[in-house]
């Protein structure tokens, strides 16, 4: 129902409370009022869950005991309660309408249903009646209940989930509050009303996941405080309780911007890693998959999976502008701010597989902005696939990439495409096999563009197939000049950063490996040989999903899919994670975590080193038959049958033998469980270490020893009395 907040004060007060009856609210034109006939006995909780959307309601009666149900008649419905609705109206009696069978789902339940409660983040259905069991159901599987739980001794009364801490909260009649695990189906804490000194009749009851506690109406109010035990140490520790999809940061005030699967946008202080500022429902329900700041750094642009880009205010939450097509929009993948003749646009891309340009003019007072039309190359050229990213290249450049793996380069002013591509093949990969060769992230060059010496080398970078990226030239119709494997085990290659002067490349792969390389002097033409590789360490245990440099400070900022947005130093040295509790100092590196590293990083398995038989460069029978092994097995066979003893490993052997082991022979590894293996000895026994010396010739005789006390002469023999 909605009324108008002005006129509310008017209405007939009760108890100094303005009041409006059911009757009257339904002859309100403003009001639509639909009624449901199902349940057989009295309707004991009724309760509107956005998130699904759907009515939940509950009675005492077993075959109706709960009932999920939409909000909206069918067309057939709505054409039946139209009728009734206006026989209503001329003063004869109306039968309550009925859902259609396909519009709700109904759940028997021995002696009804009195409470429940839903979760969407959980997929869980927990309801509690006067035979004192709780049920936990799937909500739309209505024939068996996943678990029962037992514990209570009165009927129930009330119930909460509470998703993120996996608890689930119950208060029976007799003033009993219980705690239950959803995951183990268990009793974790029991409060009795003699303990907690609850009296009286229970008359409402609410948790609060502010304050984590519970509240009891009876005679008197109650709270019940929820004292959890501090996060182990060897936890994880997050920035957000979703994924986070992007991440960017402020240069105008030193703030990073982080947004969550949730729709959750956080604003931190990148000199302490503190959170500033938090708000949520950006896109509604919608994830944010994007964002971009203008060129001042005071706004942020993000862009959601409900096809809408939002203009902010980032630092007190308030949405300035609404960017979107008419009609019902496709996800938006990617976003860009660009300024073009002193003016400013917003370019955003995604599933609808055009490119949207938003005029940002001071004298644009409309909340709601629609986009500039289409260029019509873009119309009758453009893209066939899902634009997933886009680059944009000062002063009027921009690149776009697709899911089919091809590359687009248009020119900005005349909406005219300049140049395009397709992903190449990798050459590691056999015929049978499908690649994915979505481009994924662009980023140019711009130190090389539009400098006439180099106009035939590559200043457009691309992620490729299989961990490779690509390297094109833009100008003359453009061509591909020279790619490089830049993820081992042909990881996806997810983002691409440079740093300022373009000496720098940053790969981040959809494991959580970063891999720098140096390109000042790369792709200047064909090349033979991969750059160098300077650094890599592991950022994440998830695919990351932002890559910025900040090259004022020299730092990297990262976002992954393990809720975690993250600080490095462009030498790989961890800073912090946002979210964690103790602060940090940009300045003072002794404040940072390194040399720590994550926890949840050291105790993955990709995390540990690679090995030849392990990445599939050399097949176990090759090392076991190799004539390596043969040499070395025919070297020992042959020292063995040797008169001396095998020498004995001195401490300069283990030395030597340490210097030349492989954990050594690849830099870059201090994150990673390095385990020394021993050199192969084939054919070594522990008996063969040991010690000996020359047998000592002895004289032929010996003085026998005196034995006659016990009248025995051991060394008497018929031989040698003979």
């Amino acid at each position: 129902m909605h009324l108008c907040p002005r006129l509310w004060k008017r209405l007939p007060q009760v108890d100094n409370m303005p009041n409006i009856s059911i009757d009257h609210a339904v002859q309100s034109p403003e009001i639509t009022f639909i009624r449901w006939k199902f349940h057989q006995d009295w309707v004991s909780k009724v309760k509107y869950f956005q998130s699904i959307p759907a009515i939940v309601s509950s009675s005492m009666h077993e075959d109706s005991a709960l009932v999920i149900g939409s909000i909206h008649p069918s067309t057939y419905m709505q054409e039946q309660m139209r009728e009734k609705t206006e026989v209503c109206g001329e003063g004869k009696s109306m039968k309550l309408a009925q859902r259609a069978t396909s519009h709700q789902t109904v759940f028997t339940v021995p002696k009804g249903v009195t409470t429940f409660d839903f979760c969407k983040n959980r997929n869980l259905l927990v309801t509690g009646g006067m035979d004192t069991l709780l049920r936990m159901w799937m909500p739309y599987v209505p024939r068996k209940p996943t678990g029962i739980l037992k514990g209570h001794t009165a009927p129930v009364s009330y119930l909460c989930i509470a998703s993120e801490e996996g608890h689930i909260f119950s208060v029976s009649t007799d003033n009993t509050a219980k705690i239950w695990h959803i995951k183990d189906q268990t009793c974790l804490f029991t409060a009795h009303p003699k303990a907690s000194q609850i009296q009286g009749e229970l008359s409402a009851c609410l948790y609060s996941s502010a304050v984590k506690g519970l509240y009891i109406a009876t005679d008197s109010l109650a709270l019940l405080s929820l004292q959890t035990k501090p996060q182990p140490k060897g936890s994880q520790i997050v920035s957000h309780k979703e994924p986070v999809l992007c991440c960017g940061y402020s240069e105008e005030f030193r703030q990073v911007v982080s947004c969550s699967e949730g729709s959750v946008v956080k604003v931190w202080d990148v000199e302490t890693g503190a959170q500033v500022f938090e708000y949520g429902c950006a896109h509604g329900e919608s994830a944010i998959t994007c964002m971009a700041f203008d060129t001042s750094g005071r706004r942020l642009v993000t862009g959601g999976r409900d096809g809408c880009l939002r203009m902010w205010n980032f630092n007190n939450g308030q949405c300035v502008k609404i960017l979107s097509r008419d009609g019902r929009c496709a996800e938006i993948c990617d976003c860009a701010y660009l300024t073009l003749h002193r003016n400013a646009f917003v370019i955003s891309v995604g599933w609808g597989r055009k490119i949207d340009i938003y005029l940002d003019s001071k004298d644009e007072t409309q909340f709601n902005q629609r986009p500039k039309p289409s260029w019509q190359d873009d119309v009758r050229n453009g893209h066939k696939e899902d634009i997933l990213c886009v680059a944009h290249c000062t002063p009027h450049l921009v690149a776009t990439g697709s899911y089919d793996g091809e590359i687009i380069v248009w020119n900005v002013v005349s909406g005219r495409i300049q140049c395009r591509f397709q992903t190449p093949r990798s050459q590691q990969s056999s015929s049978a096999h499908v690649q994915n060769k979505s481009v994924l992230s662009l980023i140019f060059l711009k130190t090389r563009a539009f400098v006439p010496e180099l106009s035939s080398s590559a200043w457009l970078v691309s992620s490729g197939s299989q961990g490779y990226v690509n390297f094109w030239s833009v100008l003359n119709g453009g061509k591909f000049v020279t790619s490089f494997q830049a993820s081992p085990l042909q990881q996806q290659i997810m983002k691409l950063a440079l740093t300022q002067d373009d000496s720098m490349l940053f790969t981040a792969n959809h494991v959580g490996f970063i891999y720098v390389y140096k390109v000042k002097k790369y792709a200047l033409g064909p090349e033979q040989n991969p750059p160098e590789k300077v650094n890599f360490w592991r950022a994440h245990i998830s695919s990351i999903t932002s890559l910025k440099i900040i090259d004022k400070d020299q730092f990297l900022l990262t976002s992954s899919m393990d809720c975690s947005v993250r600080l490095w130093s462009v030498h790989g040295e961890l800073i912090g994670t946002f979210g964690q509790e103790e602060s940090w100092s940009i300045n003072a590196p002794s404040s940072w975590k390194h040399p720590a590293v994550p926890y949840e990083i050291l105790i993955d398995p990709l995390s540990m080193p690679s090995h030849q038989i392990l990445d599939n460069e050399i097949s176990l029978s090759d090392v076991l038959n190799s004539e390596k092994t043969e040499n070395v097995n025919s070297e020992l066979d042959a020292h063995t049958d040797e008169t001396d003893p095998p020498s004995i490993l001195n401490d300069k052997d283990i030395e030597d033998g340490t210097n030349d082991s492989w954990c050594l022979s690849e830099p870059g590894r201090r994150q990673r469980h390095a385990i020394f293996k021993h050199v192969n000895r084939t054919g070594l026994k522990d008996y063969n270490t040991l010690k000996d010396s020359d047998l000592i010739v002895t004289p032929a005789t010996c003085k026998r020893p005196d034995l006659s006390l016990r009248k025995i002469d051991s060394f008497i023999s018929n031989d040698a009395e003979e």
